[in-house]
């Protein structure tokens, strides 16, 4: 038996070890218990962070390892105009050029905290197999070749050193099928692959992503899958992991509650609680963070939700065509999710070197900016009675932010904090004078959505105390110094 065989064979018996001893097993019904983390559900913001050898062309999107072995797909015809045929560079070819010399941890977490984040998300193994950490199962990671650095663990120590809380993502899922068209014609990937090999499996692609889709992986390459994410787990201690699609499939099922078992067995060993942020209802509700990717709900939700997008809407990864979003637009999709129970896992990709690109650092420090006056509203803040009021309506799914909204000046969010409750005017008018119709006054206890007794009204981040008044049309406040081109927070004190 090889090396990497013995190790993922004994690490399969640590594995039901460690599940028959704890209290979860690879049962949904042991999952009732469950909650998430307290921290979690108050932080509300946090940074992903893709980046890896998928980086290195610096176009197309992540997906490139996939898309340069694909006749007529745009990244096919850049990687043999850029870089000759796929048979004499392929992608393993990126790795040693895949040096990472700007990439510098410390300047990292500290951007990201400065843009308010409280928890940060680097992605430890992406579709291609490239392993961004130190790694026993296989030679094709980050410590061993490409950078020579333990990536994975430089963020995990700079993260803790500046108090945000360290969590993490595998894609491996996917891997199985990602390099195999690859096989299609004459490049570099070619049988016979074995468990080790860089392209391996490369199986063919399924016809589609339903959830009985054929062909399925192989039992040797799931338990492959299972140790690489438990090896990440003991390794690095996420206190939050994310998994990307494809565990939802009926071949994943037995593998992923041995997995859910095993993190959730050694998060109570670390006395902490940890959870797995999944996707297409992989997991059975309440055993995980329920994740909308690139999208949202429309109405509040009882339970802690998050949403995962990216800073641009092309591509998770840096290229040299990015469609970037506005920090306005980031601000007013936080607000909105914040305002159902919800969290904004916002992305980042840095360059091939690792260096984070101007127009992210520029994006980043503008939400931290509008944060630092207004946070109250956001951190551990609470869902209202009533999340919105407005005409604008939001659109509820995956992928649906494709068109940017534009809010009135009768848009409104809300969320409380201890004794305030906050309403957020997604357009102020220039005018300085808005209705919020949801805290009317009536003479009919049975009618309006608000009773409470107001002490005060103030503008955060504005020295002006606006002139307020109630009636059976809504609260009515006016100023007159209090201009912004960004959402403005009304805090409204109660006795």
């Amino acid at each position: 038996m090889t090396g990497a065989r013995l190790i993922v064979e004994e690490y399969l018996k640590t594995i039901e070890e460690v599940i028959a001893t704890g209290p979860y097993k690879d049962d949904w019904d042991t999952f009732t218990d469950f909650e998430v983390p307290s921290w979690f559900s108050r932080a509300k913001f946090g940074i992903f962070v893709h980046w890896g050898i998928y980086t290195m062309p610096e176009n197309s999107n992540e997906w490139y390892s996939r898309n340069m072995y694909i006749k007529g797909m745009p990244a096919y015809e850049h990687h043999i105009k850029t870089y000759g045929n796929q048979k004499d560079f392929g992608y393993k070819d990126f790795i040693p050029v895949f040096t990472g010399e700007g990439f510098d941890p410390v300047e990292w977490i500290r951007l990201f905290k400065e843009a308010g984040a409280k928890y940060v998300m680097p992605v430890a193994e992406h579709h291609d197999g490239f392993q961004m950490y130190k790694s026993s199962i296989s030679h094709y990671n980050s410590w061993e070749m490409g950078p020579h650095r333990d990536i994975l663990g430089e963020i995990r120590a700079a993260a803790e050193k500046e108090g945000l809380v360290f969590c993490t993502s595998s894609h491996r899922a996917e891997h199985w099928f990602f390099m195999g068209h690859g096989k299609e014609f004459d490049s570099d990937i070619k049988d016979p692959l074995k468990r080790g090999d860089f392209y391996w499996p490369a199986m063919p692609e399924p016809d589609n992503n339903d959830l009985f889709s054929r062909p399925y992986p192989s039992e040797e390459y799931l338990n492959d899958w299972l140790v690489r994410t438990c090896e990440i787990i003991d390794r690095y201690k996420p206190r939050i992991l994310y998994f990307d699609w494809w565990i939802q499939h009926e071949a994943f099922r037995p593998w992923l509650k041995k997995l859910a078992a095993y993190y959730y067995n050694r998060g109570i060993e670390w006395g902490e609680r940890t959870a797995i942020s999944y996707k297409h209802d992989a997991m059975m509700f309440g055993s995980g963070i329920t994740d909308i990717e690139r999208g949202k709900f429309a109405d509040p939700k009882p339970y802690v939700w998050q949403t995962d997008t990216s800073i641009a809407r092309n591509s998770w990864c840096y290229t040299d065509t990015l469609d970037y979003k506005t920090s306005k637009e980031i601000i007013h999709n936080l607000i909105d999710v914040v305002s159902k129970n919800g969290n904004l896992l916002l992305n980042v990709g840095p360059r091939a070197d690792g260096s984070i690109p101007e127009q992210d650092v520029k994006i980043l420090q503008e939400i931290g900016a509008w944060l630092q006056v207004n946070g109250d509203a956001i951190y551990d803040s609470k869902v209202w009675r009533k999340s919105a009021e407005g005409p604008t309506k939001e659109i509820e799914g995956q992928f649906t932010e494709a068109c940017v909204k534009e809010y009135t000046k009768e848009d409104f969010r809300f969320t409380v904090h201890g004794s305030s409750l906050y309403a957020f005017a997604l357009n102020y008018p220039s005018n300085g004078s808005i209705v919020i119709r949801s805290l009317a006054a009536s003479k009919d206890q049975n009618l309006p959505e608000f009773h409470g007794i107001i002490s005060g009204i103030s503008i955060l981040g504005f020295d002006e105390l606006p002139v307020w008044s109630k009636s059976p049309e809504g609260l009515s406040i006016t100023t007159k110094t209090v201009q912004s081109d960004w959402p403005v927070v009304i805090r409204i004190k109660m006795k």
